[in-house]
C-alpha cells in the first residue's frame, strides 16, 4: 500500500509560509533546497515531509501552476516498487508528467534519491510524486541531509 510522505506547497514568500507551520503547528525544519528549479524548505512532524517551494522556472513548475502559483502543488506517496506502481498508474490512464520529470531530470530508469523521483498526472490534473526512496522527515525527525538537487 501507498503511504502519503509529501506534500508539496509553492509560495511567493518561503520564509513566511515556513515560518507559520513551524511555530503554529510546530514542524521541524529538516532540510533546504536550493536548485535551478527552486527555493525552499523541507519541514516534518516526522511522519509528513511537506516542502515549501517557490520555482525558479515555469517547466520545473508545470503548465498549469507556473511560477506565480501559490497553494498545494502535488502529493508523493513512499511505495514498496516504483515499477509496479508505474505499471499500475498507466493501466489507470495516468500517464508520466514527462514535461516536469524532464524540467527537474527525473527518469525511472536514472539515477534516484530521496525527495522526488517521478511525477505523473493524477485524477483532476493533481501530480503526484511517487518515490521507493522517500522524503526527509518521513521516518522520524532526521538530521539536515545533503543538499539535494531537484
Amino acid at each position: 500500500m501507498a503511504k502519503i510522505k509529501h506534500i508539496a506547497i509553492t509560495t511567493q514568500d518561503v520564509e513566511a509560509t515556513s515560518k507559520f507551520y513551524i511555530e503554529v503547528l510546530g514542524l521541524q525544519k529538516v532540510g533546504d533546497v536550493n536548485s535551478p528549479n527552486a527555493t525552499g524548505c523541507y519541514l516534518s512532524d516526522g511522519n509528513v515531509n511537506i516542502a515549501i517551494l517557490n520555482f525558479k522556472n515555469e517547466a520545473a513548475a508545470g503548465a498549469e501552476f507556473g511560477t506565480g502559483y501559490s497553494g498545494i502543488h502535488h502529493i508523493g506517496f513512499e511505495v514498496e516498487s516504483l515499477g509496479e506502481v508505474s505499471g499500475k498508474l498507466q493501466d489507470a490512464g495516468s500517464t508520466p508528467r514527462e514535461d516536469i520529470n524532464q524540467a527537474l531530470k527525473l527518469q525511472m530508469d536514472g539515477p534516484r534519491h530521496s525527495n522526488v523521483e517521478v511525477k505523473y498526472r493524477g485524477p483532476d490534473n493533481v501530480i503526484i510524486d511517487v518515490s521507493e526512496t522517500g522524503w526527509v522527515g518521513t521516518n522520524g525527525l532526521e538530521a539536515e541531509p545533503p543538499q539535494i538537487a531537484r
